[in-house]
């Protein structure tokens, strides 16, 4: 596969089998439930466009309100989780439309909040209350329930309204491709413009072999600090000018089906790397030399490609992340 499809499949989510594991051969193997946990959260809405809230059973949040939600278990798919939290918390089943967020507090946790539909079942009354919730309801946003477990649901809530009205990214769902650890593959790019759209030169960090660079995070930094790691690898000298900016997720790389060997996830993250400010004699027009012997620039010669790759970046049409 050429470098050039290589991109391709990962601006449209499709990910790609892991090549650079040698790499990272320090990385721990992450075991679900045990020094993992993976989550799914869910946002509904129904054709009153009032949002799916179920009310907490267990004893250290009884009664508060809060999105169908939950950890992987073993042996299980991002997806397959979705389906079984809503199922058993909510009592429909549903259907994914498009990741909508992720949430992390570093490799040991990290929470897939998906936009999804009902598709069939009955809302869990009061009277089938058990150990995964009390109840389930239908609620207008401008009526939440006042006491809700955590506030971190209302903006998970705000983006599915606003995906709903405005698509801002592709629908993006979960890549059934293996992965023994928890690592980020990095579209890493520079651009240097003149005015002029059609005359942006634009670079691509490569290792070596010409692949994409994976990168493994470290225990509590993840999704924006990785990246930083990498590029003051690469250009030790100058870090300090940089600035590192994760614009998003691309996609997301899965396969729980074996337990204790592929619970690992492959996050597919786009950033952009810029100069923080026009100090001395800097160069512009091209992107710092890496310092590094493993990895070197390319130059995006595809006029279709560059095209993509930049509207990409100047339209942050990608998946939202947040880091705890």
């Amino acid at each position: 596969m050429s470098l050039e499809e290589m991109v391709e499949r990962v601006l449209r989510g499709e990910g790609l089998e892991m090549t650079e594991l040698h790499l990272v051969p320090e990385q721990k193997k992450p075991v679900t439930r045990k020094n993992t946990c993976f989550a799914v959260c869910a946002v509904i809405f129904n054709s009153k466009k009032e949002v799916l809230m179920i009310q907490e059973a267990k004893s250290i949040c009884r009664g508060l309100w809060y999105l169908p939600a939950g950890r992987m278990e073993d042996g299980e798919t991002i997806v397959e989780a979705l389906k079984r939290e809503v199922k058993e918390e909510a009592g429909i089943d549903c259907q994914p439309i498009t990741l909508l967020q992720i949430n992390e507090k570093g490799q040991n946790w990290v929470r897939f909040t998906f936009l999804a539909e009902k598709t069939g079942g009955s809302l869990k009354l009061p009277e089938q209350e058990n150990a995964d919730s009390l109840q389930a309801q239908w609620y207008d946003r401008d009526c939440l329930p006042r006491n809700i477990r955590k506030p971190d649901i209302l903006p998970l809530i705000d983006a599915g309204i606003k995906y709903c009205q405005s698509p801002w990214f592709n629908v993006l769902q979960p890549v059934d491709l293996p992965c023994d650890i928890v690592c980020q593959r990095f579209l890493l790019a520079f651009t240097s413009s003149n005015g002029n759209s059609d005359e942006d030169r634009l670079w691509l960090l490569l290792s070596n072999n010409f692949q994409l660079p994976v990168e493994v995070p470290d225990e509590a930094q993840m999704l924006a600090f990785t990246p930083k790691k990498l590029v003051k690898k690469c250009m030790p000298s100058i870090y300090d000018q940089l600035s590192v900016n994760t614009c998003g997720i691309l996609g997301v790389q899965h396969n729980g089906r074996v337990p204790g060997k592929t619970d690992g996830v492959c996050l597919n993250t786009l950033v952009l790397l810029e100069y923080k400010e026009e100090e001395g004699e800097i160069d512009l027009s091209s992107p710092p030399k890496s310092e590094n012997d493993c990895f070197r620039w390319h130059e995006v010669t595809n006029q279709r490609l560059k095209t993509e790759i930049l509207r990409t970046i100047q339209e942050g049409s990608v998946l939202p992340v947040q880091t705890a």
